[in-house]
């Protein structure tokens, strides 16, 4: 492509524009406080919360309590229906739907036009920024961007109001740089019914260019194994040898990486995660072989913290950004350029640096292991699954697990686990499984000393493809919806129990 070293120029310089992400974080939160406040001052919101008075965060946070979805929910569906100045000053008429909470099949999340210039744009603009400055070479303009969307195409809600998954929002507003680039067309990208949508976009894009793939690894995989029976490929850079970067986001990359190293072999591949949720667009990978990403404090979103363990209490302690500590867990609180104001995100996350400000994300509030006071999350468990499947030669494909509870007669967890290549010894995969749960969670190690809290992890091999038939029977197929790695109940796991004896379920 003939424009291809101008943008690639174009982005290496946006490089300039992040010192003061990189070294003025906290003064950068102030001014977006303050911002915001200003913005949403004449709102519905704003009145009733006089932002107009408000003149650092200590009154901002006194001022208001936390909110969820069921708070702000009134005001969401009421600008569904026409309504403006609610929440946010300008017109909203974008949702971005998302899994929903105890109350509700979906979420429907404003999309603001600040948002998606300010927020998630501008995160992907930076994403494609640190590659640039890391691999100043870098070939990916000179092919094709390929989106592998959600599973929804936009709907109308009614006259003025629109909403769809959150890459189906993003790409019916896609920048006209970014559409020229990308592959396969909206009518393939948007299609509903996933099956049918890797078949159509495995055929659109196996004769293309394809230097960079978006998506969620889940559904990457799917689409790379059909390519590989299409073409009778023996590994993806056959079909597309320009390939060399992924972004991916949504989930844990460490689970996958083993998967995506044997379709994608040779050292030229770079893999670059992002956060970025139907709420806002909050990290990025800035640096090559690092897997913790920096918090983006300049994209229209202030950040509080909640120490996760206290995430879904009524009044618990927050914390700013300035106040956070290392190594500890939080439950994040966005308020944002869309009109979440100290909105619960349900998402977990610890910072490994404050200087500058990067983090893994660790969880859910709600997605996590704690019927015996473990404390188990997310990226303990892929972790420990990771180290048993490289000391037993296994690659892992999905995982799920949840507690058998005390009224059992074997207390402890029950992992069902759906593998590439199977371990050579599934027994020897529990007792590693164990072994490394105990190393990085001490309340794990506590609660099986003498095997009384905790017996011994219980792990089941399950058939393949049975996680995709879970999801499909659940009509969750698609980009966004993944297979929810814990559970403090056992909702999940029974259903796929139940489906693979064939009981099936509702």
């Amino acid at each position: 492509m003939i424009l291809s070293p101008l943008i690639s120029w174009y982005f290496r310089q946006r490089l300039k524009s992040l010192d003061d992400v990189l070294h003025r974080p906290v003064a950068v939160q102030e001014r977006m406080l303050q911002n915001l406040l200003e913005a949403g001052r004449y709102t519905e919101w704003g009145r009733k919360y006089d932002f107009g008075s408000i003149r650092n965060y200590r009154q901002f946070k006194e001022r208001f309590p936390l909110q969820d979805y069921e708070t702000l929910k009134p005001y969401i569906e009421r600008t569904m229906q026409g309504e403006q100045g609610l929440l946010w000053p300008g017109d909203i008429y974008w949702f971005a739907k998302s899994s929903g909470t105890t109350q509700d099949k979906s979420k429907f999340i404003p999309v603001s036009f600040e948002s998606l210039e300010e927020c998630h744009f501008k995160g992907g603009r930076d994403a494609l920024s640190f590659h640039c400055a890391a691999f100043p070479e870098t070939g990916i303009f000179e092919g094709r961007a390929l989106l592998i969307g959600g599973s929804h195409s936009v709907s109308q809600h009614n006259d003025n109001t629109y909403y769809g998954d959150l890459s189906a929002v993003l790409m019916n507003h896609m920048p006209v740089w970014a559409s020229m680039l990308k592959t396969p067309d909206l009518s393939i990208a948007l299609m509903e019914h996933w099956e049918e949508k890797v078949e159509k976009m495995a055929l659109a894009t196996m004769h293309e260019n394809v230097t960079s793939i978006s998506g969620v690894p889940t559904w990457t995989l799917v689409l790379f194994r059909r390519l590989l029976e299409l073409t009778g490929a023996k590994h993806i850079h056959e079909i597309w040898p320009g390939l060399e970067l992924y972004i991916h986001g949504g989930v844990s990359f460490v689970p996958y990486y083993e998967q995506f190293a044997s379709l994608l072999p040779g050292s030229g591949m770079r893999y670059l995660e992002t956060y970025n949720a139907s709420e806002g667009f909050f990290g990025v990978q800035d640096q090559p072989g690092i897997r913790e990403m920096l918090l983006m404090t300049d994209y229209g979103i202030f950040y509080e913290f909640v120490p996760a363990e206290m995430g879904d209490d009524e009044d618990p302690p927050v914390f700013s950004l300035e106040e956070v500590e290392p190594g500890v867990n939080y439950a994040v609180i966005i308020t944002t350029n869309s009109g979440l104001w100290r909105y619960r995100l349900g998402d977990t996350i610890r910072f490994t640096s404050v200087a500058p400000y990067r983090f893994t994300i660790t969880g859910r509030t709600r997605l996590f292991m704690n019927a015996f006071g473990e404390e188990l999350m997310i990226d303990n468990a892929d972790r420990a699954v990771q180290f048993a499947c490289n000391g037993t030669g296994a690659v892992l494909k999905e995982y799920t697990a949840a507690p058998v509870y005390m009224s059992d007669t074997e207390p402890g967890h029950e992992w069902l686990l759906e593998f590439e290549v199977q371990p050579d010894n599934l027994s020897r995969f529990a007792e590693l499984l164990d072994q490394e749960l105990k190393q990085c969670n001490s309340d794990y190690e506590a609660k099986r000393q003498g095997d009384l809290a905790l017996k011994m992890p219980k792990v089941r091999n399950m058939a393949p493809g049975t996680f995709h038939e879970w999801l499909k029977r659940r009509g969750k197929l698609g980009g966004q919806h993944k297979v929810p790695r814990l559970s403090n109940d056992r909702k999940f796991v029974d259903e796929i129990l139940g489906m693979q004896a064939g009981r099936g379920f509702s």
